[in-house]
């Protein structure tokens, strides 16, 4: 598998120069997860490792394990902690999230974070890149199967981050209480103002009671391309 070397500010990322790459999303999730004392984390599908770098480097004693189903973006994970010299605070497990109650213990993680795959196998287009395909529709892993593992995960008043797709957002919300992660701040993503919302951000905690903060909204553009001076500082201040 070929690879590129890109950069993000000071950090530099291998990752398929063919296949899934990681994008905004990555981004805006990492710029949504605040922490505020030492913690221990976990990335459920990690990919190339993009966010659990950004987190390591934010949080200097924060100590994350990155989980990835596919070999090969796993091995960039790996490629890319040992590059970035956080392997002392970050490493990578090659395993399916559904197997997470083998590798990780119960109820000691401070915090969980994803971006997973949004889309059913059978709504939008498939890629015909198996690795892309993978990481934009639940081939190997479900919604239900995300959650349920943070709540496995995570300790009481432990927090779950990601970011997913408002068309599911009634189902996202009835899972997560399910699962005992009471959704407590949401921001919705726009390309532009006046457009509807193309993600959503969504902090859920362990045990919590019920109440939930919306914040103003985040637009990636201004009317035309440009990106606005929060998409800005999101790409360019990312200390």
């Amino acid at each position: 598998m070929e690879l590129t070397l890109d950069s993000i500010k000071d950090i530099k990322l291998y990752q398929p120069k063919r296949g899934y790459r990681f994008s905004v999303d990555a981004l805006l999730l990492f710029d949504f997860i605040s922490l505020t004392k030492p913690s221990r984390g976990v990335e459920l599908g990690t990919g190339s490792g993009i966010i659990s770098l950004l987190v390591a480097r934010k949080f200097k004693k924060a100590e994350i394990t990155g989980i990835e189903i596919q070999k090969m973006l796993a091995g960039c994970a790996e490629k890319n902690i040992k590059l970035n010299r956080v392997d002392d605070r970050v490493r990578i497990i090659n395993e399916d999230i559904r197997n997470i109650k083998k590798v990780l213990p119960a109820n000691k993680f401070d915090l969980v974070f994803s971006n997973p795959p949004f889309r059913k196998t059978k709504t939008g287009r498939l890629s015909a890149d198996n690795g892309r395909a993978v990481a934009r529709h639940e081939i190997k892993i479900s919604l239900p199967d995300i959650i349920e593992a943070a709540s496995y995960l995570l300790k009481h008043a432990g927090k779950f981050y990601l970011i997913y797709h408002p068309f599911r957002l009634a189902e996202l919300i009835s899972l997560l209480q399910k699962e005992g992660l009471e959704p407590k701040r949401m921001r919705f993503v726009h390309s532009r103002e006046g457009e509807e919302a193309k993600m959503v951000l969504i902090e859920a905690v362990k045990g919590s009671g019920t109440w939930l903060k919306i914040e103003p909204p985040l637009y990636i553009h201004k009317k035309g391309k440009e990106y606005t001076d929060e998409m800005k500082r999101v790409y360019g201040d990312l200390s």
